[in-house]
């Protein structure tokens, strides 16, 4: 476990992630190097128990723009845009982002913790104590990891599920968001996981960890 001392009491690194760049992988190792919390699939569950929803509608949900508005709004409209529409695509789609967005908020309070996707970054902005990191690599790195892991067999299913799943994000976040999933000016570190080993890019992460939120816990003694 790495040395937490230099850190606050609470903290948030929030992770996004191109689909086979090892989002994942990355964040349980630094939830694991830090001794805090991870938040993933998590989310869903514990937020659809508190808002009393069925978990299939979470899942049914999960990283996806409402589908009527995709296809038709500038992904750059922000969450306010669902107030005039009123299908049942966007009332679920409302209401499972609502209540995850509200558990976000609630273990960002309480806690330091990993979380991965669901636009956390953009739900915590008015916080300085998140660090917001994405995580990307050649699509060819990507199904290498996919296969790798037996998501799929095949390179073509591979590459066909990574650009199915990154659109499915990128509409999901931009919808919700006034900002640009992927954009380096998004987040404050971007990484090629391609590039070195994935606990070497936790290395370097902790390191800007500390250097960030360490000046953060200083500052405020």
């Amino acid at each position: 476990m790495t040395d937490n001392s230099t850190l606050p009491d609470r903290y948030v690194i929030t992770i996004g992630r191109s689909f086979g760049a090892g989002g994942r992988a990355v964040g349980r190792r630094l939830a694991e190097r830090l001794g805090i919390d991870y938040y993933d699939k998590e989310l869903l569950f514990e937020a659809a128990g508190r808002a009393g929803m069925d978990k299939g509608l979470f899942e049914k949900n999960d990283e996806r723009a409402p589908g009527f508005l995709a296809g038709l709004l500038p992904m750059s409209m922000g969450y306010n845009a669902l107030a005039w529409y009123a299908g049942p695509n966007n009332v679920s789609g409302e209401a499972v982002y609502r209540a995850q967005s509200e558990f976000i908020r609630e273990i960002a309070d309480k806690r330091p913790c990993v979380i991965v996707g669901r636009t956390a970054d953009y739900i915590l902005r008015e916080r300085n104590d998140v660090v917001n990191i994405f995580l990307h690599a050649p699509e060819q790195a990507c199904i290498d990891r996919i296969i790798g892991r037996a998501d799929c067999h095949k390179p073509d299913d591979a590459r066909n599920l990574i650009r199915k799943t990154n659109r499915l994000r990128s509409e999901f976040y931009n919808f919700y968001t006034d900002r640009t999933w992927g954009h380096a000016s998004t987040y404050d570190l971007t990484l090629d996981s391609s590039l070195m080993p994935l606990d070497t890019l936790v290395d370097i992460i902790i390191t800007y960890l500390h250097a960030r939120l360490g000046n953060l816990q200083s500052s405020t003694k």
